[in-house]
């Protein structure tokens, strides 16, 4: 077992990681002080069931109330906080009391941001089910949940008391699900470590089934990518900024799908990867010898081609979710491209015209 250490402005707090930690809750409850006599277990349905009975069964005093729901985009909404809410009240829970969340990255945005709002902030412990949420939304603190304006535009920053992220729980995913983690990896490689993303190039078959050493060892320095970042800027006022190499695209891409099944978060992302690095083409920024590496590593990937689910027909609707992205901070769009492997640039700014411009001739055509 690994323990990454996380130190912000607002709490320092620590993730665990390894294979079957799980079964050492207990212990890991009794390290980190938590001395709560109510815990609310917020369970993704998508969970097989016994990794919940053993979260409940490894806490061996205080009352225990387990609430499960169907963890979608469609359900990543004020109404889904506001039922945890409402048992929170209910049994009259303090700021002392914990909600246990056991899921992916959108039963941890749900929970973490009933925490944050639930009398000003209670105890909050976070256990990733998905690589996605293991690498990506347990770092860092970003809770939030979507509405018919866009994604994530209702939230909070509020960090964990802990994470612990158990790589056994990942052996229930779908290849879909591992590939939609791999994507966040992936990124952090290219924004910030080259040796890392070789390192994912050479072994990318072992990662994506799930080999143990060679998952570890990325789940491992994907964090410690993130870390670092979220450390420096918590509240994402530049170099935070970072972490979003391909996500105005890519969540426009998933707005514009309305969040169906055809396009799931990390596949969009993808996606969006693939566009920026086209971007940072067309704008000189990358060489050709790093752009052919990473394209190479789509390629292997089969995430290339954006006409699959895209026509010239989706090109308003992208552009609008595009616009309305809360990462703009004025009336152009701000996108994120790369210099090279491991520098990006965080302060490229388009007018709507010249994003309609790109998508069209470069992604579309």
């Amino acid at each position: 077992m690994k323990i990454l250490p996380i130190k912000t402005k607002s709490k320092n707090y620590n993730i665990y990681i390894g294979h079957n930690i799980i079964s050492k809750f207990n212990k890991i409850i009794k390290r980190e002080n938590i001395n709560s006599q109510k815990f609310l277990i917020v369970a993704d349905k998508n969970v097989p069931k016994v990794f919940v009975k053993m979260v409940k069964s490894k806490i061996s005093s205080g009352k225990r109330i387990l609430y499960s729901f169907n963890a979608s985009e469609k359900n990543k909404n004020v109404n889904t906080v506001n039922s945890i809410v409402k048992i929170l009240l209910k049994n009259n829970f303090t700021r002392n009391d914990v909600i246990i969340c056991i899921g992916g990255g959108i039963a941890g945005d749900v929970s973490g941001f009933a925490a944050s709002i639930f009398k000003r902030g209670l105890k909050f412990i976070n256990i990733p089910s998905t690589l996605l949420s293991q690498v990506d939304s347990s770092i860092g603190g970003k809770t939030g949940v979507n509405n018919k304006f866009g994604k994530n535009l209702i939230g909070s920053f509020y960090q964990p008391d802990f994470v612990i992220s158990d790589i056994k729980l990942l052996n229930s995913l779908s290849k879909r699900e591992v590939m939609c983690g791999y994507a966040e990896i992936f990124k952090h490689s290219l924004i910030k470590n080259k040796k890392l993303f070789l390192f994912l190039d050479k072994n990318l078959k072992d990662i994506l089934n799930l080999k143990k050493l060679y998952i570890q060892k990325a789940i491992l320095e994907s964090c410690k990518i993130k870390k670092q970042i979220v450390e420096q800027d918590e509240k994402e006022k530049s170099l935070r900024k970072t972490l979003n190499l391909g996500h105005t695209f890519g969540h426009a891409y998933e707005a514009t799908l309305n969040y169906s099944k055809k396009l799931n978060h990390g596949e969009a992302v993808l996606y969006g990867i693939l566009s920026s690095i086209k971007l940072s083409k067309k704008q000189k920024e990358i060489n050709k010898k790093e752009y052919g590496l990473i394209i190479s590593h789509l390629k292997k990937l089969n995430f290339d081609n954006l006409k699959k689910f895209f026509n010239k027909r989706h090109l308003n609707r992208i552009l609008s979710f595009m616009s309305s992205d809360k990462k703009n901070i004025s009336n152009k769009i701000n996108l994120i491209t790369l210099k090279k492997i491991g520098s990006v640039n965080i302060n490229n700014q388009l007018n709507t015209n010249e994003v309609r411009k790109f998508i069209k001739s470069e992604l579309l055509n």
